[in-house]
């Protein structure tokens, strides 16, 4: 039996000063090493900056449109999504919007290479025929826009195909292996890449396979005779073939991925050619691995050198990657090729860290980090050969240099270059060593999927950071290029990037964000469940309160409110403070009880615990600047004018079972902060997290005088209100019991007092055609279905152009069929049940409505219990849903470009305004929208859902609510009575201050 290594595992994040003290001292290499390095690396530099080449290529285009100027990134959206808009009208407004960003008409090119020339001549022409207000919205009957707009689209569409044909290999790999063929001397090497986003649907999944698989045939029969590594290869993406590629869906991708994977591995072995497991995100990292491993031990692939997979050097992990797969190839005796790539989602990477809460960064902040660490890993892999053959994929000519010094001779590597770039580079060094192989990446597919791709290039190689950029600047001195990783570096204190603060201290120094766990980190994930798992939840029912017991709460809260609202208010936000530590220290404990009482998933628990300790973080730190000094008032001399802020009293605060921990201690935590004691009741659905969340209020700091938990059903809320002693009443639920609050508090004598409301919503999405179907059915899934629907913020109507409706209705329909609904204590589960007999009723009766008047295009199979499973229905016309159906059902209704005002109108006329989404590439349209949408909370380009406490404060106009927005800047204000002092400080007989003052 081969010694099969454990599975993958290395900290996810660990600090960048440690990496940087192991790596730093073994980067020196010896003076005359040095030198070489230089020397190679200037002849390869200058090979670049004297290239004429009349065709043009990357390099041209990034130097002509640079990403910093406004042309480079009108360029790049506009590259990213024209070729996929169907109907002219659109297309027309796009282009419009883009042309005008840039100011392509007096752009003067620089370059006398001919795909640049042409390119801006294109848009140069479009620009001048489109000006701004000539779309069909504007002065549709002026002649040049009739005889204009046909010309202006197929201009600027011929300009992104030129730029396309240039960056593709062959829209079919058929096309690709002809273009591929040496024109003349020695046979270049190439691995293909089948272009396309990751799956959504069991159907993209099949489609994709099928492609690889008749990728493989034909490369194969094109392959020839001779010997790996000298033959052609193919790269696959693990995320293409399965459409739930994720940690928490692991053993569903082991047992279906894995043989999909063997299969076109066999395929390739058939072939002897170069099979490459391309790199997916960070969080993907160890199951892609869980993936390659159990692949790689079929024994059918013995006997095979091709097999092979991407490594990225900015992630941290790289060389304990590096480790695992030789342990590998040890283990199965084989030789395995291993692609050293510098990584193309870095953006993306922190951004996830950050919204996630983590501990650090799973990579390289700093470029030169991520240099440094690209070298101590190709010193690792040189060293593995010929049991693993590294392919060095740069366009950087240092890091060629170094590498061939690295590699000193005997062979057993190659360099890589993308298609379309690093041309001249390549060229000089098979000049210069033509023993040295390089092969080319080439991208196989349709424009429409090239363009995704070529975004992320232009974005990976455009940065005013990266080589090719700098390379192609004559302004840059050959001797910056030349600058080794470690001397930017100099010290490990230095490694991480002085202005991206860890995800934990996103919002510093106000307060600290709220930790996460990632999921795609097997031991911290497994060290969580452990956790919950040994949490025991009693779920035996409680009492609900008296009338006395209710009246009692009351009058004590009333007593214990002059001590509180007197506590500074220093000392009230480090209670909450308290409690925000207290929270993230009982994570398991919470979570527990989200999921057996709330029916929370797992993902849904931590989100709802993070957002908890935002809350009680937030107001403390919102808390201390309104309460803590007056705020000095301007006027006359003489005179001294003060505002403070104080609480009204006893707030009750009423809230819903959706939320039963954040909402409940936003509400509560916002009513203390203030100076306000508290009467607390929650749903009747949810006491036991309650009671937990005050217990802990309570050990924080927060006097059981100043906060009491009342329980029970609406009529206890209803006594609640009705009480002549209350200051306020903060409550979020359904817009029907606000407005018998409303009327309840109105109908009183004595004060008026507020009411902060937060209800329901008919929410909406717009998506037209220039959105991405992916990321459209991504946001869709998420917005309509995750937790079960039972959002307020849930999206329940889209409106989709119907130029583009089949498509993507089809995508988010095989989207939902992915989803594992059940129970919510199983890791893999995305849909959970709804929160009880009475609310499965009610949206079973609704589905069967919509059964009979609306056209079916997905229905989920629920198990046995409160489950419902989502449903996707299309409507004649959004009349049709006529109330909030707070469950997993999308409403899709088609709209025709000219008719986007119609959509607006029928937003409008259901008098709700919580949570809009808009997915567009056209700002124009995207302002509009916005401009005359009475909505609370917008989201462009994104979901709609997980409002983020300080980030994006929450809240919705109309019925939906009354403001001011939780978890923002105003919302404690309305907790609080204002007091304005005046002092006239010239009441002793003069103002002292003004006469001892000098000229």
């Amino acid at each position: 039996m081969p010694n099969i290594p454990p599975p993958f595992s290395a900290p996810y994040a660990p600090d960048d000063a440690e990496l940087a003290a192991q790596l730093l001292p073994a980067s020196h290499l010896s003076p005359p090493q040095e030198a070489r390095i230089d020397r190679t690396a200037t002849r390869l530099i200058e090979a670049i900056r004297k290239r004429d080449d009349r065709l043009g290529g990357v390099e041209d285009m990034l130097r002509e449109f640079a990403l910093s100027t406004k042309e480079g990134l009108a360029l790049m959206v506009l590259a990213e999504a024209l070729l996929r808009v169907p109907d002219a009208r659109t297309a027309d407004q796009f282009i419009e919007d883009k042309l005008g960003e840039g100011d392509f008409i007096h752009h003067e090119t620089k370059s006398t290479a001919f795909l640049v020339n042409a390119s801006a001549w294109a848009l140069g022409l479009s620009a001048r025929v489109i000006q701004p207000g000539e779309t069909p919205d504007g002065t549709i009957g002026r002649l040049v826009k009739r005889l204009g707009a046909p010309a202006v689209r197929t201009a600027t569409r011929q300009a992104m195909r030129l730029m396309g044909n240039h960056f593709v290999l062959g829209e079919t790999i058929e096309q690709a292996l002809e273009r591929a063929q040496p024109r003349s001397g020695q046979k270049p090497r190439y691995s293909f890449d089948m272009l396309g986003e990751g799956a959504r649907t069991a159907a993209d999944a099949k489609r994709y396979f099928d492609a690889y698989a008749s990728a493989i045939e034909t490369i194969g029969k094109a392959a020839g005779t001779h010997s790996l590594p000298d033959r052609p290869g193919i790269s696959v993406k693990l995320s293409a073939l399965h459409p739930r590629f994720e940690a928490i869906s692991r053993a569903r991708v082991m047992a279906e991925l894995v043989p999909l994977l063997l299969d076109l591995a066999q395929r390739a072995k058939a072939h002897d050619l170069n099979f490459t497991v391309d790199a997916e995100e960070a969080d993907r990292l160890e199951l892609s691995l869980d993936v390659i491993a159990a692949t790689l031990a079929d024994p059918s692939l013995k006997g095979w050198d091709g097999f092979g997979l991407a490594i990225q050097a900015y992630q941290k992990r790289a060389g304990a990657v590096i480790d695992y797969v030789d342990a590998l190839a040890r283990a199965h005796d084989r030789k395995l090729m291993v692609r050293l790539v510098k990584g193309a989602y870095w953006d993306t990477e922190i951004k996830r860290a950050q919204e996630r809460g983590l501990d650090g960064y799973p990579v390289f902040t700093r470029k030169a980090m991520t240099d440094l660490n690209y070298v101590a890993c190709a010193t690792k892999l040189l060293a593995l050969r010929p049991r693993i053959f590294p392919q060095f994929a740069t366009h950087n000519a240092l890091t060629v240099a170094t590498v061939l010094e690295l590699a000193a001779s005997g062979g057993g590597f190659e360099f890589q270059r993308l298609h379309g770039m690093g041309e001249a580079l390549y060229e000089q060094l098979a000049k210069d060593q033509p023993d040295i192989a390089y092969r080319t990446y080439a991208p196989v597919g349709s424009h429409r999927d090239l363009l995704a791709y070529l975004v992320r290039r232009l974005l990976e190689n455009g940065a005013n950071s990266s080589f090719v950029a700098q390379a192609a600047d004559y302004r840059v001195p050959v001797t910056a290029l030349l600058q080794r990783p470690a001397d930017a570096i100099v010290r490990p204190q230095a490694a991480a990037h002085s202005r991206i603060p860890l995800p934990g201290d996103l919002f510093a120094p106000e307060r600290r964000n709220s930790r996460g766990v990632e999921f795609g980190a097997r031991l911290a994930l497994e060290q969580l469940l452990a956790d919950v798992k040994a949490e025991a939840v009693d779920l035996k029912p409680i009492a609900d309160a008296t009338p006395d017991q209710t009246n009692a709460a009351l009058a004590v809260a009333v007593a214990g409110f002059a001590a509180w609202s007197r506590t500074p208010a220093g000392t009230r936000a480090a209670a909450l403070e308290q409690a925000a530590h207290l929270l993230e220290s009982r994570s398991a404990r919470f979570i527990a009880l989200l999921q057996a009482e709330g029916g929370k998933t797992l993902d849904d628990a931590l989100s709802e615990l993070r957002e908890a300790a935002d809350f009680c973080r937030y107001y403390a730190a919102q808390g201390r600047k309104l309460f803590g000094a007056d705020t000095a008032m301007p006027g006359p001399t003489g005179e001294s004018n003060a505002l403070a802020m104080r609480g009204r009293g006893v707030f009750v605060a009423i809230s819903p079972w959706n939320f039963p921990l954040a909402i409940f201690l936003g509400q509560v935590t916002a009513a203390l902060m203030a100076g306000n004691s508290v009467v607390a009741k929650p749903a009747e659905q949810t006491p036991r997290i309650a009671r937990e969340a005050v217990a802990l209020l309570h050990e924080a700091g927060i006097p059981r005088s100043a906060l009491h938990l009342v329980t029970g059903d609406g009529k206890i809320g209803a006594m609640l209100t009705a009480y002549p002693g209350i200051a306020g009443v903060v409550f979020t639920g359904s817009t029907e019991v606000a407005r018998l609050i409303n009327r309840t508090l109105a109908a009183k004598d004595g004060p008026i007092v507020p009411l902060i409301a937060e209800t329901g919503g008919i929410n909406a999405m717009i998506a037209d055609a220039t959105a991405l179907p992916e990321q459209v059915a991504d946001d869709v899934v998420t917005s309509a279905f995750r937790s079960a629907g039972q959002r307020c913020s849930a999206l329940r109507l889209l409106f989709v152009q119907e130029d583009v409706a089949d498509r993507m209705i089809e995508m988010i329909a095989g989207a939902a069929r992915e989803l594992k609904i059940g129970d919510p204590s199983d890791v893999a589960t995305h849909v959970g049940p709804v929160i009880d007999l009475e609310a499965k009723q009610r949206l079973d009766a609704h589905i069967a409505r919509m059964k009979r008047e609306a056209r079916l295009h997905f229905a989920g199979d629920a198990p046995e219990g409160c489950f419902v499973a989502p449903h996707i229905f299309e409507l004649r016309d959004a009349g049709q849903l006529t109330e909030e159906v707070f469950g997993p059902i999308l409403h899709v209704v088609r709209y025709r470009a000219e008719t986007l005002a119609r959509v607006l109108q029928a937003i409008e006329r259901t008098g709700y305004g919580l949570t809009l989404g808009i997915h567009s590439r056209i700002d124009d349209t995207i302002e509009a929208i916005i401009d005359r949408a009475q909505i609370g909370n917008v989201y462009v380009n994104r979901n709609m859902i997980g409002a983020v406490v300080g980030v994006q404060p929450f809240g919705g106009n109309g019925l939906s609510g009354t403001g001011p927005k939780a978890g923002g800047p105003h919302y404690l204000a309305r907790f609080a009575a204002e007091q304005t002092v005046t002092i006239n400080t010239a009441a002793a007989g003069g103002n002292a201050a003004l006469l001892a003052g000098e000229e």
